[in-house]
C-alpha cells in the first residue's frame, strides 16, 4: 500500500526534526519526507492540515490481563485502546496466569497478538519461576520466544544472592533486566505514601525507604556484575537523586516513570478515591515536583502509561480492599504534552519534548526498531490534534478497564489517526 500524508506538523525528536512535511510510505516503510518518490501514485490520501504526525507511541508498562485475567481486560480490548492512544508499540510484563516463565507461553501470547494484526506486542519474560524469586528461568529459551527482556513485575525478590545471580547471567548474555526496586519487607502491606495525609487516613504507609533502600542494594551489584538494569516506575524524588547520582557515575541504567506520578499527588486520594490507588503509590508534591524535573534533565529516560485495567468487582471497593492500578493507554499522549506544557519553559520545544519521552527514548530503553520516522524506518505513526481538548469519560475508553483517577478531567491532545506498517487501523471521525 502507498500512503500520502500531507500538510502535517512532522515531529521527530530522533532527527530532530520539526516542520510541516509530506510523509510518502510504501510497503509498510517511510519511503521519502518532503519530496515524493519517483512515481509515487498514492492509494490513499490523509490531510493532516491543523494535526502532529508523530512516530507512533511506545509504552514501556502495559498490562494486557491475558493470559488468565480476561475478566479484567481482553487482548482485543486493549490493544483497541492502544489503538486510540496512537501506541503502536508496547512491553507487557510477566505476572499474566500463568506467569510468562515457560517459552510456550510467550510463544502463544506473541503469536495471539500478531494474528490480531494490531500494536507491537514485546513480553517481557519472568526472571525467576513462578515470580517467586528461587529459581532462574531459562532466559535464552524465552529470548528464543520473544521476549525482550526479563522482570519480576511486583514481586520482589527477597534473596539478594538470587538476583545476584540473575544479573550475573543476564550480562553474560546481554540481557536487559526490568525491576521496578521496592523492599520486600519496608512498607510490606503498605497501601498509600507514609505521610501525614496517610495517617490522617488511617492507611497503612509505605516509606520512601522502601524505593530508596532497593536503589542502593541494586546499584552494587550492577557495580559488581556490569548488567543493564532498567528501573520502573520511580516514585520518589530521593530515589530519582539516587539514580541521577549513579548515571553520573556511568552504571548502565535507565529509568522510567508512570504518567499519573508527573501529575498526582497522595492529596488526590480525596476521600478514599480507590481509583487513585496506585504501586507505587502516589507520594508527596515533592516527589511530584521531582519526578516532573527529572524528566526534564533526562534522569528519567521514558514516561509510561503503567496501564493496568480493572474491573469493577475489584475496584468499587473500600480503599484499602480495591485492586491498584488505572487504565492509561489512551491517556499517555495527553498527560506527556500536559507535562511538557507545565514544565518546559520554550513553547516551541514543548511538543518534541513530550514526543521524545514517550516515543524514541523508551525504544531505546527497550531496544525496539521503533520511535522514528527516518526514511527506511517501519511506518508506525500517530497522529494527532495537539490542541484539541477532551473529557475523559468512562464509555469514551476504549479499554475495558474504565477506572482512572482522571475520570472527569478535561485534557488536551487527541489522537486523530494510528497507522501501523503502513496501514491506517484507527481514525477518530
Amino acid at each position: 500500500m502507498k500512503l500520502h500524508i500531507t500538510n502535517g506538523r512532522l515531529i521527530d525528536p530522533a532527527n530532530s526534526v520539526d516542520a510541516i512535511q509530506d510523509l510518502y510510505i510504501i510497503s509498510g516503510k517511510v519511503a521519502a519526507i518532503g519530496a515524493a518518490p519517483a512515481g509515487f501514485i498514492a492509494d490513499k490520501k490523509i490531510d493532516a492540515t491543523g494535526l502532529v504526525v508523530a512516530p507512533g507511541l511506545v509504552d514501556l508498562s502495559v498490562r494486557l490481563r491475558e493470559p488468565g485475567y480476561e475478566y479484567k481486560a481482553t487482548l482485543e480490548s486493549e490493544l483497541q485502546a492502544a489503538l486510540a492512544g496512537g501506541v503502536t508499540s508496547l512491553v507487557c510484563p510477566p505476572d499474566t496466569d500463568p506467569v510468562l516463565d515457560e517459552p510456550g507461553l510467550v510463544e502463544m501470547l506473541v503469536h495471539r497478538a500478531r494474528s490480531l494484526n494490531q500494536s507491537h506486542v514485546y513480553p517481557l519474560g519472568a526472571l525467576t519461576i513462578g515470580l517467586k524469586g528461587r529459581e532462574l528461568t531459562e532466559m535464552a529459551e524465552l529470548t528464543d520466544a520473544g521476549c525482550v527482556g526479563f522482570a519480576q513485575a511486583e514481586s520482589a525478590i527477597e534473596d539478594t544472592t538470587v538476583l545476584l545471580r540473575a544479573l550475573q547471567y543476564a550480562q553474560t548474555f546481554g540481557y536487559t533486566v526490568w525491576l521496578r526496586p521496592q523492599d520486600p519487607h519496608l512498607g510490606k502491606g503498605g497501601i498509600a505514601h507514609s505521610g501525614p495525609l496517610a495517617s490522617r487516613l488511617g492507611l497503612a504507609g509505605v516509606p520512601v525507604m522502601s524505593e530508596t533502600v532497593a536503589l542502593l542494594t541494586l546499584f552494587e551489584l550492577v557495580r559488581s556484575t556490569g548488567a543493564r538494569v532498567h528501573l520502573c516506575r520511580l516514585s520518589s524524588a530521593d530515589g530519582l537523586e539516587l539514580v541521577r547520582r549513579a548515571k553520573a557515575e556511568g552504571l548502565p541504567i535507565t529509568c522510567d516513570v508512570g504518567a499519573h506520578h508527573l501529575h498526582l499527588t497522595d492529596a488526590d486520594i480525596g476521600f478514599f478515591d480507590s481509583n487513585a490507588r496506585m504501586v507505587p503509590p502516589l507520594r508527596s508534591q515533592r516527589d511530584r515536583d521531582a519526578i516532573r524535573l527529572a524528566v526534564l534533565d533526562g534522569t528519567v529516560d521514558a514516561i509510561c502509561s503503567d496501564h493496568t485495567p480493572v474491573d469493577d468487582d475489584e475496584k468499587l471497593l473500600p480503599f484499602g480492599e480495591a485492586s491498584p492500578g488505572a487504565t492509561g493507554l489512551e491517556l499517555l499522549l495527553s498527560l506527556a504534552l500536559k507535562w511538557a506544557e507545565e514544565t518546559v519553559e520554550q513553547p516551541k520545544a514543548r511538543l518534541s519534548a513530550a514526543i521524545a519521552c514517550i516515543t524514541i527514548n523508551a525504544a531505546r530503553v527497550a531496544g525496539l526498531p521503533a520511535g522514528q520516522l527516518r526514511v527506511g524506518s517501519p511506518a508506525d505513526l500517530c497522529i494527532f490534534n495537539p490542541d484539541t481538548r477532551w473529557l475523559v469519560q468512562a464509555s469514551a475508553l476504549a479499554s475495558q478497564g474504565k477506572h482512572t483517577p482522571f475520570l472527569g478531567y478535561e485534557l488536551q491532545g487527541q489522537v486523530m489517526h494510528t497507522i501501523i506498517a503502513g496501514r491506517p487501523v484507527f481514525h477518530r471521525a
